[in-house]
């Protein structure tokens, strides 16, 4: 049977959950959500949103140092509470990988086509169009050697992330510091701050990418730790940096503005440097889509690889010689997407069908992340390893917090439909395993 080859360095690795994070849409996006939610301190809800992620973060890490999995969670789920939790975590985590990857493509299309818009060139199907297109350009990236996919998406999300930082330290050279966005915002609360921290988990989302290439990796049990906990750290850094810039550079009486703005960073690139900048970072973001799109098929295929592999469908674990990737599992998930995009994108439109997709995805990595740190909390205490089992419970306990920020009160309507989703995904897991057979050796 062909095997993953070792091709990837620590650093590419980093490269893949940096780009399934991808801070560049994040930084477009979530700000403006984070603000709504909890006011002028949104940096704040950024860093303390980290910090929990950074807890789950280090169950990963502990995991990764034994287990070298293209299953990810599943194999560190299962190694705990049995095989079949496991096959129910990799579940949830493909469900999360292919909306993430929805959401990604939809966006592509999306920014591309406000991008050039503002230069003359508009349509009312080029978002989906461009959306199509960009998704079949996943399939074929992301059925090559991984070493090239993962130069791509480092080129694109460098220059992108690059751009955006620009803006950032021309702002804060333009206006007056303050510490107060790192305070909670007493018109919010501490409430507030945990809504916010809902954002903050959506905008790190991906981190632990890294683990579903740890077939693929030199050197796995370091070189995936150091790959999960860089991303963490960097994106979590990048974004209370631009969140900052961006609450500074609309002032405390713009606040409201902010939280309602539907691309911020135009309103301030027209307002520190130029229209014309602002038209590039919708075009940049654009790209950083196409990044994020590869990151997020590259991971959901390994997953289905080692679904595959423990019963879902033989098919799904087989391995192109000549390039060395899961061929049936990439080709499944991004014609998938394309479906996706086709019967629900084009009714929905770019930007609710993409918040629809980032919102399931969410809510049902925040489960895996749970069921994560739990079987870390449990396989510490049986090895009376008692600060990494405190690290592994504490983890799960705080990411309760947004989760039931987000469930809790109600969203608007077609909000409450997502759960239902994830309950009814998870439900069918549950149902397939029992008939699920694993692969034999």
């Amino acid at each position: 049977m062909t095997q993953f080859r070792r091709t990837l360095t620590g650093f590419q690795a980093f490269v893949l959950s940096l780009a399934i994070i991808a801070p560049t849409l994040a930084m477009a996006f979530n700000v403006s959500l984070s603000v709504q939610a909890a006011g002028q301190a949104a940096p704040l809800a950024f860093l303390v949103g980290g910090a929990a992620m950074g807890l789950i973060g280090l169950s990963f890490v502990a995991f990764s140092r034994r287990i070298a999995s293209a299953g990810s969670a599943q194999a560190y789920v299962g190694a705990v509470f049995g095989r079949r939790w496991g096959f129910v975590a990799g579940w949830g985590l493909l469900l999360a990988y292919l909306a993430f990857l929805a959401s990604a493509t939809s966006l592509i299309g999306g920014f591309l086509a406000v991008g050039l818009a503002h230069l003359g060139l508009s349509h009312p199907w080029l978002w989906l169009a461009i959306a199509l297109s960009g998704g079949t350009l996943v399939i074929v990236l992301g059925g090559r050697e991984i070493r090239q996919a993962t130069a791509v998406m480092l080129a694109i999300e460098v220059a992108a992330v690059l751009a955006i930082v620009v803006l950032a330290g021309v702002i804060l050279a333009s206006v007056p510091l303050t510490a107060e966005p790192f305070w909670p915002d007493p018109a919010r609360g501490l409430s507030g701050l945990g809504f916010g921290m809902v954002f903050a988990v959506l905008s790190l989302a991906g981190f632990e990418g890294a683990a579903t290439v740890a077939e693929e990796t030199s050197d796995p049990h370091r070189a995936i730790p150091r790959a999960i906990l860089g991303s963490l750290i960097a994106a979590t850094l990048l974004y209370a940096l631009v969140s900052y810039a961006q609450v500074l550079g609309y002032g405390r009486m713009g606040i409201e503005a902010l939280g309602t703005a539907p691309a911020p960073l135009d309103t301030l690139s027209e307002r520190y440097l130029s229209r014309s900048y602002g038209i590039f970072l919708d075009l940049a973001a654009g790209v950083s889509s196409l990044a994020c799109a590869l990151g997020t098929a590259t991971a959901a295929a390994r997953i289905l690889y080692a679904l595959g592999g423990a019963g879902l469908g033989g098919r799904f674990a087989e391995i192109d010689p000549a390039h060395g990737a899961p061929r049936t599992a990439i080709r499944f998930v991004g014609g998938l997407n394309l479906l996706l995009l086709i019967v629900f994108g084009s009714f929905a439109g770019s930007r609710a069908f993409s918040e629809a997709c980032a919102t399931t995805a969410t809510l049902v990595l925040i489960l895996v992340y749970v069921a994560v740190g739990l079987a870390q909390g449990v396989l510490a205490a049986r090895e009376r390893r008692w600060g990494w089992s405190v690290t592994g419970f504490a983890g799960s306990l705080l990411l309760a917090w947004p989760l039931l920020n987000s469930l809790y009160p109600p969203p608007a309507w077609p909000g409450p439909l997502w759960p239902l989703l994830v309950l009814a995904w998870m439900g069918a897991g549950l149902a397939l395993v029992r008939r699920a057979t694993p692969r034999k050796a």
